[in-house]
């Protein structure tokens, strides 16, 4: 994704062209659907007869698991604030905590996002008596310290989320003059001594040194607080702290963590992004508190490095899912990316190997995808190069990576509307085995229109691989298929942080329309990789203290559970729905998926060749009186999968308005 130097407002966002890339110069405008100018409640809509023929004789290429993929990356709220349990802001002091004090800690976008503006660490004491130290610093490039002299001092930091009776665990890294002890840290969560709870360190070093922390919150409040106060004579340094929810899993949140497995999805693409194109991936090995904070190099706040491979790969076990990690391409080198693959690949004797055991993992993780680099077509890119340097460039990679280790499959990047795509499979066919796609949609007026953008982005996307394959054999031999790594609607404002927007159920209409199109052309694509999972324009949303799925999750995670694996062919007049049908695996059930994006309620006529059905099954259905509704985290969900037996499937479909319904319908032998 390109980092947006000058956010666009919202009133400019929802009046570009449908699809019309936020940040890619080279991506296409879509052409204005013929009925994008139709009114949501249209009489020509009611007048409508929909039918359809489905031959379930005529089959395509199985559907890959892989459609079904996710990303994350480093930016905004989804991983930090969303996915990882930390709560604490700023924990390692990446700012100065002495600077700026009396300015907001929050600042507001003009897309609503709240931005860290600076630390909201708070100065116990007399502010003259803490001094930030450059000095042998726990972590980053500096550590406060804090001078006693008399009366108690230290740092606090408040506005936490407590939940009353929930157990919270944490650690503090402190270093100091030996004199500077007892030092106590608090977590409060109201007035007086009965609204906190204290744990006292009676003594501590001239070397940086942990004490776990274990709290249970008496009472529920937003503005909780963490307090660290010395309370003898000397210097002071606080090198790190964490709090964390005591239910973690593994340092990850566990609400989002069950969100995620009910998206069940096979394959997770991390870190990047352009976050992946100045990263760099040592940053994140070792102990975490010594790990050094950085300035985002692609977007907007710190990146704390709490999160690295070990982690994101500890995420991938607890979700079981396959991981599937980009390299940096950009400012980084092809020598690196091959030790970053024999970090995670390579056997315990090799060099990297035994680094990787020296961190607490001794077996090889495996990981089968990896990319090289992301959208480095674009100018926005770090690193970026002019299309015939990178065609070498990605040689050099390939080649360093899989002389690490020949199993891995390569993904590399594409851009089909710029002909970069083109370019790279004449001269790097041999050097990959996916290429990468991507785009973004906005919004239409008309909820038709809208629910169109998705699905013609992919298309369109499918019609110029089409061209490519006629016109480069190599291509068509190999069977170069795509790797849509990043597709979702992109519009509105971002009340959950950067780059965090909203999504209601015509999105929802939208993403499962997309679903049938890859589901029309799965001779081609083989990964499609939802972004950004969870806040940041994803389909799981949290606050301090709940996670939910958002209209898009809903139907992501309906049709993974749900939906059949062979593809076969529908025809007949269907408008003004949207259908696709498929065989389970076993080949005894049909499922027929549908998309109404219209206020008519449906009875679909259904004419099935090449089998028969039992007459009963069962359908999913998510659906609404309100094309902008939408589930919030904390409150009850006002779009959800509503599940309903089927009593006669044998030619007509019950197909409510504003819907998205799975039908699973057995067949007689």
């Amino acid at each position: 994704m390109r980092a947006m130097r000058c956010l666009f407002s919202v009133v400019i966002l929802t009046t570009l062209p449908a699809c019309a890339g936020l940040y890619h110069p080279a991506q296409r405008r879509l052409p204005v659907n013929p009925i994008a100018n139709a009114s949501f409640e249209n009489v020509k809509d009611a007048a409508l007869k929909p039918s359809i023929v489905i031959d379930a004789a005529q089959t395509r290429e199985p559907i890959s698991k892989y459609i079904y993929g996710q990303f994350i990356e480093h930016l905004g709220r989804c991983i930090y604030g969303g996915i990882w349990a930390e709560m604490l802001e700023d924990r390692k002091f990446f700012h100065a905590v002495n600077e700026n004090t009396d300015s907001p800690i929050w600042r507001k976008t003009a897309e609503g996002a709240d931005i860290l503006a600076r630390t909201p660490w708070m100065i116990m004491g007399p502010a003259a008596n803490l001094r930030m130290s450059k000095t042998n610093p726990c972590a980053g490039e500096h550590t406060p310290e804090v001078v006693l002299a008399g009366e108690p001092g230290g740092l606090a930091q408040g506005e936490l989320a407590l939940q009353k009776g929930k157990a919270y665990t944490g650690r503090v890294v402190l270093a100091g003059d030996a004199s500077a002890a007892p030092v106590e840290v608090s977590l409060v969560w109201g007035e007086g001594a009965s609204g906190r709870q204290t744990i006292k360190i009676e003594k501590i070093t001239g070397n940086f040194q942990k004490t776990s922390l274990s709290f249970k919150a008496g009472a529920a409040t937003d503005n909780g607080r963490v307090e660290i106060l010395g309370k003898g004579k000397g210097t002071l340094r606080i090198g790190a702290v964490s709090l964390m929810p005591a239910d973690n899993l593994k340092g990850w949140r566990r609400d989002t963590v069950e969100r995620l497995r009910e998206l069940d999805s096979p394959v997770y693409r991390w870190p990047g992004g352009n976050f992946v194109s100045g990263y760099n991936w040592r940053d994140g090995l070792g102990d975490p508190d010594r790990r050094p904070p950085r300035k985002n190099p692609a977007w907007t706040g710190i990146e704390h490095n709490d999160v690295g491979v070990h982690e994101f790969l500890d995420l991938c076990a607890l979700i079981n899912t396959e991981p599937y990690i980009a390299v940096n391409a950009g400012l980084g080198g092809a020598e690196e990316a091959a030790r970053e693959v024999q970090y995670v690949n390579g056997a315990p004797d090799t060099a990297m190997g035994k680094l990787r055991a020296e961190n607490g993992r001794v077996p090889p993780w495996g990981c089968k995808w990896w990319s090289i680099g992301n959208e480095m077509y674009g100018g926005w890119q770090l690193g970026h190069v002019p299309l015939a340097e990178f065609v070498k460039r990605h040689n050099q990679f390939a080649e360093a990576m899989r002389a690490t280790d020949p199993k891995i499959q390569l993904v590399a990047v594409g851009n089909a509307d710029s002909g970069w795509t083109k370019t790279m499979f004449e001269n790097c066919s041999d050097h990959m085995d996916l290429v990468s796609e991507h785009f973004y949609c906005q919004e239409s007026a008309s909820l038709r229109a809208h629910a169109a953008l998705v699905p013609d982005a992919i298309k369109h996307i499918a019609d110029l691989h089409r061209q490519m394959r006629k016109t480069l054999p190599a291509v068509q031999r190999k069977n170069i298929r795509i790797a849509m790594d990043e597709w979702n609607h992109w519009y509105g404002p971002h009340p959950f942080g950067e780059l965090g927007t909203r999504y209601f159920l015509k999105d929802a209409l939208g993403i499962a329309r997309g679903l049938h199109e890859y589901y029309r052309n799965s001779d081609l694509f083989f990964m499609a990789n939802y972004a950004q999972t969870v806040n940041v324009i994803g389909c799981i949303k949290t606050n301090k203290t709940a996670a939910e799925m958002e209209t898009t999750g809903l139907v992501l995670e309906m049709y993974r559970r749900h939906y059949g694996v062979t593809p076969v062919e529908v025809g007949g007049a269907s408008e003004p729905l949207d259908v696709a049908a498929a065989w389970t695996r076993d080949g005894r059930t049909l499922t027929v998926g549908v998309v109404n994006p219209t206020n008519v309620r449906y009875k679909l006529r259904m004419d099935l060749k090449g089998a028969r059905l039992a007459g009963k099954g069962r359908a999913w259905e998510i659906a609404g009186n309100d094309p902008k509704l939408y589930n919030d985290p904390g409150q009850p969900r006002r779009v959800d999968i509503v599940e309903k037996k089927v009593r006669n499937a044998s030619r007509k479909l019950e197909i409510p308005p504003i819907s998205v319904t799975l039908f699973a319908l057995p067949t007689r032998d």
